[in-house]
C-alpha cells in the first residue's frame, strides 16, 4: 500500500527528533510506498540536509513551519466574510472550551472563569468540539479554493475577530481578561499553527493518492492528516511516543493567563479532534497511554507499539553473562568475550545519558557515597554531554559535589590519587560506544525524577546488565521483574539497591539474563515493524472503500500499489480474462414440439 508519513521536524532531515524508529520503520517495510510529507522547524534543520532515503520513499514534500512566504493571495469581498466567520468561530470555541485534563464543578469555577484543579480528564464540550471542527474545515476548504491563508492570518482582521470573541457572553474569565498584547500573541501563535491549511498538498494526486496517513506525532503533524481524512477519507494513524498536548502545557511559563488558556484551548481542541478522527492511536508505552486516555482518547482506538531499537551494536555484550550461547567451536570469539568480561569492573556503577537536571545525579552522588561506604572498592562511571547551557552549569555543579565528597584518595604519600567518581564522553578513552560503557560496568543505574520512555534502560538490558532505576515515567513497564526499582530522590534506597547487586553477582548475572531476554522480545526493531505492518493492514481493512480504482483487467483494485507489484514475474501484466466456452460458443435454441 501507499503510506503518507507526517513529520515535524524530524524525518527526513539529519538529526530530526524521532527520525531514527521513522527511518527503522521505512526500511523496515520495503513492500510498501511511502510518500513523506515533512515539516522543518529551523533553517539550521533545513541547511543540514536528509538522510540517505530508501528507494520505497517515493516522493518527498517538505514546508517549513518557522517562516511563511507570502503567496500574494487577495482575497475578494465574499472570500472576506467567509474567513471572517470561520475564524470568529474557531476563536469562539477557544474562548467558551474547558480546558482537557481538569475537573470542574458545575457552577463554582466555570461561573468565576477560573481553571479547577487538576483531576479527573474532562473532554472538551460536544459544541465546542463541533464548532472548532467545522471552523477547521471551512478555513481549509477556502485555502484550498481561494489559493491560500496566509495574509489573511496575519490581518487586523483575524485579530478583530478573535477579539470579539473573548468579548462575547459567555467567554471565560481568563479570555475576557486578554489584553491587545495578548490578542497579538494569539493571533500570531494561531498563524503559525494554521499555516498547513494553505499548503497545495490537499489535491487527488497529493494526499488524496495514498491509502493510509501516518503522523508520527501529535499536534501541528497530524494536521493535514485530518485534511486529507476530511476531503478524501484517508484514514488516520497517529503515533505519540511523547503525548505533543502534555508539551504544550509546559511551555510558556512567563505568558499571561489569558495567552496560557487560549493556546492551552486551541492545542486541547485540536488533539481532541485528532483523537476522534484518527482510526487508531499508538503510544509508545502505557505512561502514554494513560495520558492520552487523560486527554479524551477513546480507549478502542489505542493500540501500544513500544519503539523498537537495533540490537546488533549491543549483541555481543548481551551474550558475555549468558555462557549458553558462546559458539564454543570458535575459538577467537571466545577469547574476545572473556577478555571483555575481565574488563568489566566487578564494583563499577555505570550511569549514562544527558546531563541536566532531571536526572538527578545529585541523589546518585549522595547515593554513592554511601554506596563507597559499604564496598570501599566501588567506582562510579558518568558518561554523557551536557544538554545546553543548563546542563553545562549543572554539569560543573556535580564536579564539584563530587570532589567535596570524595577527596582524591592515595595508596601512599607519595601517590597521586584518584576520585572514584569519573565524568566522560561518549567517544572518548574506554567509551567509544555505548556498547562499550554498559559492558565496562556491572550495574547500570538511572536516578531520574522525569524520564519519559527510558531508551538508556533499554540499551543496558540489550546488554545484559542488571540495572536499578528510579520509579519514574515508563521505568517499571520497560524492565518488567529484571531490575531494581526504587522511589525517586531517595539517596538511601538507590544505594541499598546498588549494594545489595554488587555483593550478589549470581543475582546480577540472572536478572541480566533475564532483561535481555526481555527487551528482544518488546523492543526490538523487527517487533516494531511487525506490529506496524499489521496496524497499517487492520486500518485499511476497516476502511470502506474510497475511490474505484481499476486495473488493466478492470478488476477492483484495493490499493494504490498492488502487493503482487513487488514480486518478481508477470504478475503485473494485465492477462486476459478466462472465458468460458458456453458463453463464446452461440447456443442453438431450443425448441418445443407442439402437439
Amino acid at each position: 500500500m501507499r503510506i503518507g508519513l507526517l513529520t515535524e521536524g524530524g524525518y527526513p532531515y539529519v538529526g530530526g527528533e524521532g527520525g531514527v524508529w521513522c527511518d527503522r520503520l521505512v526500511r523496515g517495510l520495503d513492500r510498501h510506498e511511502f510518500d513523506v510529507y515533512a515539516f522543518s522547524t529551523g533553517q539550521a534543520q533545513e541547511d543540514a540536509g536528509w538522510v540517505e532515503l530508501p528507494p520505497q520513499v517515493q516522493r518527498v514534500r517538505t514546508a517549513p513551519l518557522w517562516v511563511a512566504e507570502e503567496d500574494g493571495v487577495v482575497h475578494g469581498r465574499r472570500a472576506r466574510r467567509r474567513f471572517t466567520e470561520h475564524y470568529g468561530e474557531l476563536a469562539a470555541a477557544l474562548c467558551t472550551a474547558a480546558e482537557p485534563g481538569t475537573a470542574q464543578q458545575p457552577g463554582t469555577a466555570q461561573r468565576r472563569g477560573t481553571a479547577a484543579e487538576p483531576g479527573t480528564a474532562q473532554k472538551p464540550g460536544t459544541a465546542e468540539a463541533d464548532r472548532f471542527a467545522n471552523a477547521l474545515h471551512g478555513l481549509a476548504e477556502l485555502a484550498r479554493e481561494e489559493g491560500g491563508l496566509v495574509a489573511a492570518l496575519r490581518s487586523e482582521q483575524a485579530v478583530r475577530a478573535l477579539e470579539r470573541a473573548c468579548r462575547a457572553p459567555g467567554a471565560r474569565r481568563a479570555a475576557r481578561e486578554a489584553r491587545v498584547p495578548d490578542l497579538l500573541t494569539v493571533a500570531d501563535h494561531l498563524e503559525r499553527a494554521l499555516r498547513p491549511l494553505s499548503l497545495d498538498w490537499y489535491e487527488e494526486d497529493g494526499l488524496g493518492a495514498v491509502d493510509l496517513c501516518h503522523a508520527a506525532s501529535g499536534g501541528i503533524a497530524a494536521l493535514p492528516g485530518l485534511l486529507a481524512r476530511h476531503f478524501f477519507g484517508v484514514p488516520l494513524v497517529v503515533t505519540e511516543y511523547g503525548v505533543r498536548l502534555r508539551t504544550h502545557y509546559l511551555t510558556r511559563p512567563d505568558a499571561s493567563p489569558a495567552v496560557r488558556s487560549l493556546l492551552a484551548a486551541f492545542h486541547g481542541l485540536l488533539t481532541a479532534e485528532t483523537y476522534r478522527a484518527a482510526s487508531y492511536l499508538v503510544p509508545g508505552n502505557a505512561h502514554a497511554r494513560r495520558w492520552q486516555e487523560r486527554c479524551g482518547a477513546d480507549r478502542a482506538k489505542l493500540r501500544t507499539i513500544h519503539p523498537g531499537l537495533d540490537a546488533t551494536p549491543f549483541a555481543r555484550v548481551g551474550e558475555d553473562r549468558r555462557p549458553e550461547d558462546r559458539e564454543k567451536d570458535e575459538e577467537r570469539e571466545k577469547q574476545e568475550r572473556q577478555e571483555k568480561q575481565e574488563h568489566a569492573g566487578p564494583h563499577t556503577l555505570v550511569w549514562l545519558g544527558r546531563v541536566e537536571p532531571a536526572k538527578d545525579l545529585v541523589s546518585l552522588l549522595h547515593a554513592f557515597a554511601e554506596v563507597r561506604a559499604a564496598e570501599p572498592g566501588t567506582r562510579l562511571r558518568i558518561v554523557g554531554r551536557p544538554s545546553g547551557p543548563e546542563g553545562e552549569a549543572y554539569l560543573g555543579h556535580c564536579r564539584a559535589l563530587a570532589a567535596q565528597l570524595f577527596p582524591d584518595e592515595a595508596d601512599g604519600p607519595h601517590a597521586v590519587g584518584r576520585n572514584p567518581v569519573s565524568f566522560e564522553e561518549l567517544g572518548g578513552p574506554g567509551a567509544e560506544t555505548t556498547a562499550d560503557v554498559h559492558a565496562g560496568g556491572a550495574v547500570t543505574v538511572l536516578s531520574s525524577v522525569v524520564e519519559g520512555f527510558p531508551v538508556g534502560l533499554i540499551e543496558a538490558m540489550f546488554c545484559g546488565r542488571a540495572t536499578v532505576s528510579t520509579d519514574v515515567g515508563a521505568v517499571v513497564e520497560v524492565i518488567g521483574g529484571t531490575g531494581l526499582v526504587v522511589p525517586p530522590r531517595n539517596p538511601r534506597a538507590l544505594a541499598e539497591a546498588c549494594v545489595s547487586l554488587l555483593r550478589d553477582p549470581e543475582r546480577r548475572a540472572r536478572l541480566g539474563a533475564a532483561a535481555h531476554a526481555r527487551a528482544l522480545e518488546l523492543f526490538s526493531v523487527e517487533q516494531n515493524v511487525a506490529a506496524f505492518r499489521g496496524l497499517y493492514l487492520e486500518t485499511v481493512a476497516r476502511t470502506p472503500v474510497r475511490r474505484p480504482v481499476l486495473d488493466g483487467a478492470g478488476d477492483p483494485q484495493p490499493f494504490a500499489a498492488p502487493a503482487e507489484a513487488h514480486v518478481p514475474g508477470h504478475w503485473t501484466e494485465p492477462t486476459p480474462r478466462a472465458v468460458p466456452t458456453w458463453a463464446v460458443e452461440t447456443p442453438e435454441p431450443v425448441t418445443e414440439t407442439v402437439r
